[in-house]
């Protein structure tokens, strides 16, 4: 087994086995090429491949079915766009305003909501998704497998016959552009890729419409209100994304359809010419009139477009026709009619600007739609939650984070996870926030930035993966990237006025996370460099296999190393002296790949110039790909793919015999100590401490697999790192 880098840079997996008698394609052949007698099928089995994933890009959703899927991502995807209308114009801080400043506030939220929401997201980022997946992580993933990285992450790619069916590959260039060439040789720009921004939101704006009907409802109530709401949200996400969120369509159906009917009638009753605000003239008007004070409010109209990042984000759950019919046809004009009848209100009743979405109710809908719009506070905050959940996981597959808990609450639908360890500390973080700030305009603040940070990233990685994946014309690029780095620049702008009331808090939490990621990325990269540089040679392993006794049975010797034999077993073998009939090294590996085909899940093979009996196998899985196979039922897919490159009869009765004989499973465990030569001090805090914690309080690679600790043997050894 080995790897060559092919002619795009990209690393190729090669197995060499015994008993087919040539190389293997990429990925390894299959078991019925392998019995077949079929070592020069590669073509043939990347085209039945390449055939199976076009019939699935082929499928034609009926009009009905993008329907049902429109109305299902109402509940999902947008929640928290949908719901903005509660705290924007109430974040205002405008003295003096009157009709002329509230036309431009409405022309600002009008042309932010059609160039963010409707021509940024909805038609140029959702056609940027990962085999139908989307999120910052499915276009990092996108980039890996058309860009050679070299060194930021601690796994490289293997091309699969999966990757034929990216929509990019087949008409690429064979010269690479600028961009390309320039990615492949900065590892700081590569690293650079892999930092993402998390952020959440808390339901205090909707209770805090209390306030505004009873002059006996203090602050305080409303926060201790939000506390309990936070506090049962988070408890009841172990129930799973399916049962706690049956509902969360229709309510969103309703309160569209009430923020819409609100917004047409007030903009009646108040001030019918309110639409005319969609001449950006009124935008000049509102800064000429405001200077500074106007492009201080920037933070706060910002805030219309949270949750736009959804609409990519949730992509894998449905498809991009619902998502844009949905937004197209629900959404948007809810929106505008929502802001609009806000505006209406206002020039009118301009004191009522701080309590703008609840004064502007008729009185006798005040209560419904109170009860309505937390509701919808609340299934925009579990839309957020979910997201976190997802984020973690993806991250935990492509290498980035720890390994924690990740439960899959649904049968049904791949994406519905639930992670312990995340949900609790996003708890203790929403009500941390919530409580510290008790209510201010700080968590505006906070929640302005990581909106703006957010798109910004977007903004960078789109014109990346434009460039280099896309091929589009280095103008066009030029120019998305300038439009909208203008436009989210001048509300980073105006947001950074506004760090140290609430602005920090975002960039805290992302430092947290940034330093749990860089620390385990580093520890691991250091950790493979280490076993690369001290692998087990094949003269070596013949000669460990040699001398060592051969007992019944099958030994399962789980290895992080991709090739090769880790230094580990040697330590293994020194210290016991013997070796089972049929030694099988595994490497369970997440590809930054969506989902690996089935019959590409086990690469194996007999491992050249040994004794017989000893083989490789790597246990593949896509990022998006669940690893829902128990212990021994892992372990009998293994043999059973063993069987499928057996050499003959006598070796597929050996590897029965062995079966029945016993099985032990051995999973290495190494300590990593930073040595004083080359490391400085920090990298050697980091190794020495906060690697070695991740390493002990979080899971082990194996730990979803649910091995039988009856058969499991742990084997320690310490790697000292330059």
């Amino acid at each position: 087994m080995e790897r060559r880098p092919d002619e795009n840079g990209d690393v190729v997996l090669e197995i060499n086995s015994s008993g087919a008698g040539g190389d293997r394609p990429q990925g390894g052949l299959t078991g019925e090429q392998e019995k077949n007698g079929d070592t020069n099928g590669a073509g043939a089995a990347a085209a039945r491949d390449l055939d199976k994933i076009r019939k699935l890009d082929m499928q034609v959703f009926t009009a009905w079915q993008t329907a049902v899927l429109s109305f299902q991502s109402l509940g999902i995807v947008y929640g928290d766009l949908g719901t903005s209308p509660l705290y924007v114009f109430p974040s205002v801080v405008l003295p003096g305003a009157d009709e002329r400043d509230f036309l431009g506030i409405l022309s600002i939220i009008l042309w932010t909501l059609t160039l963010m929401s409707l021509v940024k997201y909805v038609l140029v980022v959702l056609r940027a998704d990962d085999h139908g997946e989307g999120g910052t992580f499915a276009i990092y993933s996108l980039l890996r497998q058309h860009v050679n990285f070299k060194g930021s992450m601690p796994v490289q790619v293997t091309r699969l016959p999966s990757d034929l069916h990216l929509r990019f590959h087949s008409n690429k260039k064979k010269e690479p552009s600028w961009m390309q060439r320039l990615l492949e040789r900065s590892t700081t720009l590569q690293s650079l890729l892999i930092l993402v921004s998390f952020s959440f939101c808390s339901v205090l704006s909707a209770v805090q419409g209390i306030q505004s009907r009873s002059p006996k409802i203090e602050q305080k109530h409303v926060v201790m209100l939000t506390v309990v709401i936070l506090l049962l949200l988070f408890l009841f996400q172990q129930l799973g994304t399916s049962r706690v969120s049956f509902s969360f369509s229709p309510i969103m159906l309703v309160w569209f359809g009430s923020i819409s009917m609100i917004g047409l009638y007030n903009i009646i009753e108040y001030y019918p010419p309110v639409l005319k605000a969609a001449s950006p003239h009124y935008i000049y008007y509102y800064f000429a009139r405001n200077g500074a004070a106007g492009w201080e409010q920037l933070g706060a109209i910002i805030l219309c477009i949270t949750g736009a990042e959804a609409m990519f984000a949730d992509l894998g759950h449905f498809n991009k026709t619902s998502i844009q019919a949905a937004f197209s046809t629900v959404v948007y004009p809810s929106l505008i009619l929502a802001y609009s009848g806000q505006a209406a209100y206002l020039i009118k009743n301009p004191a009522n600007l701080s309590t703008a979405f609840y004064s502007s109710i008729p009185g006798p809908l005040f209560w419904p739609m109170f009860v309505v719009s937390t509701l919808a506070a609340i299934v925009a905050s579990q839309s957020l939650i979910s997201a976190s959940f997802s984020i973690i996981r993806q991250s935990i597959n492509l290498g980035c984070f720890p390994r924690a808990t990740v439960r899959h609450t649904s049968d049904k639908y791949e994406g519905q996870v639930y992670c312990p360890e995340v949900n609790y500390l996003l708890m203790v973080l929403c009500i941390l926030i919530t409580v510290g700030f008790q209510g201010g305009p700080e968590i505006g603040h906070a929640f302005g930035v990581a909106v703006i940070w957010v798109m910004l990233i977007t903004t960078a990685l789109m014109t990346v993966v434009m460039v280099v994946i896309w091929e589009v014309r280095a103008a066009y690029a030029a120019a998305f990237f300038a439009v909208y780095m203008f436009i989210e620049g001048v509300y980073m702008s105006s947001l950074m006025n506004k760090m140290a009331q609430g602005g920090w808090v975002p960039f805290a939490i992302t430092a947290f996370f940034l330093v749990i990621t860089l620390s385990w990325t580093y520890g691991r990269k250091k950790k493979s460099e280490y076993e690369a540089g001290h692998m087990i040679t094949t003269d070596e392993l013949a000669g460990i296999v040699a001398r060592s006794a051969r007992v019944p049975g099958v030994c399962f010797f789980f290895t992080d190393l991709m090739n090769g034999v880790p230094p580990i077993v040697r330590h293994y073998a020194e210290h016991t002296g013997s070796l089972r009939e049929l030694l099988v090294f595994v490497t369970v590996r997440t590809l930054p790949v969506t989902s690996v085909l089935p019959e590409e899940r086990f690469l194996v093979a007999a491992v050249d110039e040994v004794p017989a009996g000893v083989y490789r196998c790597v246990a593949q899985y896509g990022y998006m790909d669940k690893q829902d196979m128990e212990g021994d039922e892992f372990l009998e897919s293994i043999v059973a793919a063993l069987k499928d490159v057996a050499g003959g009869a006598h070796e597929a009765a050996m590897m029965d015999r062995a079966c029945r004989n016993g099985v032990s499973v051995v999973i290495g465990r190494t300590i990593l100590t930073a040595s004083g030569g080359k490391q400085g001090w920090f990298k050697r805090f980091v190794i020495n401490h906060m690697y070695r914690f991740l390493q002990k309080n979080f899971n082990s690679g194996v730990a979803t697999l649910k091995m039988d600790y009856n058969k499991t043997l742990q084997v320690g050894n310490r790697y000292k790192v330059e």
